[in-house]
């Protein structure tokens, strides 16, 4: 594998999380429903909720990636893995900040810190020191 640096591991957690966006939703087997379909007139429609839009499900090259990206997890610990993919959905700093109860900049030394340690591990597991002074996540 190519060496990766903590932006190209970014990104791949980015994708991993678009992907399972994407992916469509489980359901429970064996439930069905026995009740005939009906046609409703379009004036009943309107009070209906918004008929939800899904994207175009993800490639089997992306669901590879994935399941990739996935198993790196393992290499961290769960703070970080759940710091690592807040980022990857979109969350807010300041929401990731509440959440592990630090403020931003903090949060950010975390982010880049627990990418860091993939990026390492990518490399053959040779960790560099990092000073961390405010302690483990």
């Amino acid at each position: 594998m190519d060496k990766m640096d903590i932006d190209e591991v970014a990104a791949r957690f980015a994708e991993a999380a678009d992907t399972g966006r994407r992916l469509p939703p489980a359901r429970v087997q064996g439930y069905f429903n026995v009740w005939p379909a009906f046609a409703r007139d379009q004036w009943e429609t309107l009070a209906l909720e918004k008929p939800e839009y899904r994207c175009l499900p993800p490639s089997p090259a992306a669901i590879d990636r994935m399941l990739e990206t996935m198993r790196w997890m393992l290499w961290l610990e769960v703070e970080q893995r759940h710091l690592l993919w807040m980022r990857a959905a979109q969350y807010d700093w300041r929401d990731i900040a509440r959440r592990f109860g630090c403020c931003r900049t903090t949060a950010w030394r975390r982010w880049q810190k627990a990418l860091q340690r993939v990026a390492a591990e990518l490399h053959g597991g040779k960790h560099e020191t990092i000073q961390n002074r405010v302690g483990q996540p």
